[in-house]
C-alpha cells in the first residue's frame, strides 16, 4: 500500500529530475560556450568563424601567454634553460593539474617548459609567473599588457594558470592573435609544443594534446579545460605549404573537441583544393566549410552538445528516449583526463588565493592595497614601465 501511495509521488520527483537535467545540460547552454576560428596563417585570412569575438574563459590556455613571456624572457637573456626556478608556498598549494611541487624546492626553467606543455601544471605556472613578476597578481597584469601589445583586444589575465576566474577571459580570435604571435615571435622556442611526454618526480606524463599524434601535420599547441570554458584547444597544422590555426572553446568532452577540431583542420585543407573562383572568390571556402555554416553537414555546435545514451541530448529529447525509471547521468564520450579529472574538482573552488603566503626569501610591500610578499633580488619591471616598453612609449 505504502508503496503504491508512493508511486506518485516518485514519478513526479522523476519527471522533475528529468527536466531539471534538460535545463542543466540542454544544448544551447552548451552552445553559449562554443566558439571556433580558423586562420590561414601566412595570408591572415578567416576561413571559418562562429562566435569568434564572444567572450569564453580560456582555461589552461592562458598558459600559451605564460610560456610566451617565459621565452620573451629567455631571448632576452633575463634567465637561462638551466636556471632554477624557486617554489613558494604559494606556487605549492596551487590546486591539480600539479607537479606537486614542494615549498622551498626548485626547478629547472627547461622542466618548467616541459611541465606546462604536457602537465599543464598549475603550480609550475606560478613558479614562473614569480619569477618573472615577483608575484602572480602583478605577473598577470604583465601578460594583460603583452596581450593588447599584440592585438588582444578583448582578453584579460588575472591568473598564469588559467584556474577559474570569472574575470579572465578572451576570444577566440583573440587566442588565433596569440597562436600566431607565438609561432611567429618565438619560432624557436615552438618546437617544445611538440614535446610527446614529460618526465618528473619518477612519473612520466603525456601531452594532452592527442591531435599530434593522429591528425597530419598538427605540430601544437595547448589543451585546457575548467567546467566553465568546456573543453578547449588551440592547434596548429602545416600541409604542403600552408599553416593554419584552429581555436575550439566550449566543447562537451575532449573527445567530441578532437573531432570538432580534426574536421576543422580537415576542411581548412580541403579548401586549397577546391579551384578558385574568380567571380566568387569565397566559394571554394563557403564549399570546404559548408557542413559547419548551416550547410547538409553534422550540427556545427555538435562539439559542445552533451550525450546521453549515447546520442546528442537534443536527438535524444527528441525521440522522447528518457524513461523514468532508466534516468543516467549524461554519459561522457570518453573519460577524461587526468587533467581534466582533477581540475573538474576544483573548477568551480577557484577563487583568487590569498597573497598573504610567504613566497620564500621576501621582503613585504604594499600593492595595488594588499599587503604581498616579493621575493628579494629578482629584478621586475612596474606595470608602467612595462606598458612604456610594449607600446614604445
Amino acid at each position: 500500500m505504502k508503496q503504491r501511495a508512493l508511486a506518485p509521488v516518485l514519478r513526479t520527483v522523476a519527471l522533475a529530475a528529468m527536466m531539471i537535467m534538460s535545463a542543466l545540460f540542454a544544448p544551447a547552454a552548451f552552445a553559449e560556450k562554443y566558439a571556433s576560428i580558423v586562420v590561414d596563417m601566412d595570408t591572415h585570412e578567416v576561413l571559418h568563424a562562429r562566435n569568434a569575438d564572444e567572450t569564453r574563459y580560456p582555461a589552461s590556455l592562458t598558459k600559451v601567454m605564460t610560456l610566451y613571456m617565459l621565452f620573451d624572457a629567455l631571448e632576452a637573456g633575463e634567465l637561462t634553460l638551466d636556471e632554477r626556478l624557486m617554489v613558494s608556498r604559494f606556487a605549492a598549494n596551487q590546486a591539480p593539474s600539479n607537479l606537486k611541487l614542494r615549498p622551498n624546492s626548485s626547478i629547472t626553467v627547461r622542466d618548467a617548459i616541459g611541465a606546462l606543455v604536457t602537465k599543464s601544471a598549475n603550480d609550475v605556472a606560478v613558479v614562473v609567473a614569480e619569477r618573472l613578476g615577483r608575484t602572480e597578481t602583478r605577473f598577470a597584469q604583465l601578460m594583460t599588457v603583452k596581450a593588447k601589445s599584440l592585438g588582444l583586444e578583448n582578453t584579460r589575465f588575472t591568473n598564469a594558470s588559467g584556474l577559474p576566474d570569472t574575470r579572465q577571459v578572451s576570444t577566440a580570435r583573440d587566442l588565433a592573435i596569440l597562436a600566431e604571435a607565438m609561432i611567429t615571435n618565438h619560432g624557436a622556442s615552438y618546437h617544445y609544443f611538440t614535446t610527446p611526454r614529460f618526465s618528473w618526480g619518477g612519473k612520466t606524463y603525456k601531452n594532452h594534446n592527442e591531435l599530434l599524434t593522429s591528425v597530419d601535420g598538427v605540430d601544437g599547441i595547448k589543451t585546457g579545460y575548467t567546467r566553465a570554458s568546456g573543453f578547449n584547444l588551440m592547434t596548429s597544422a602545416k600541409r604542403d605549404g600552408h599553416r593554419i590555426i584552429v581555436i575550439m572553446l566550449g566543447g562537451s568532452t575532449s573527445k567530441s573537441r578532437n573531432a570538432h577540431v580534426t574536421a576543422l583542420v580537415e576542411a581548412a585543407f580541403d579548401s586549397y583544393k577546391i579551384p578558385d573562383d574568380p567571380e566568387d572568390p569565397d566559394r571554394r571556402i563557403q564549399i570546404a566549410f559548408s557542413a559547419f555554416n548551416g550547410g547538409s553537414g553534422p550540427n556545427p555546435d555538435a562539439a559542445a552538445e552533451p550525450m546521453l545514451n549515447g546520442q546528442r541530448l537534443s536527438v535524444a529529447t527528441t525521440a522522447k528516449a528518457i524513461k523514468f525509471k532508466t534516468l543516467p547521468a549524461p554519459e561522457l564520450e570518453a573519460e577524461p583526463d587526468e587533467e581534466e579529472l582533477q581540475e573538474i574538482l576544483v573548477a568551480d573552488a577557484g577563487k583568487t588565493v590569498p597573497a598573504e603566503f610567504e613566497q620564500g626569501d621576501a621582503t613585504p610591500t604594499s600593492f595595488e592595497g594588499a599587503t604581498v610578499v616579493i621575493p628579494a633580488g629578482r629584478p621586475a619591471f612596474t606595470v608602467s614601465e612595462y606598458e612604456a616598453r610594449q607600446f614604445g612609449q
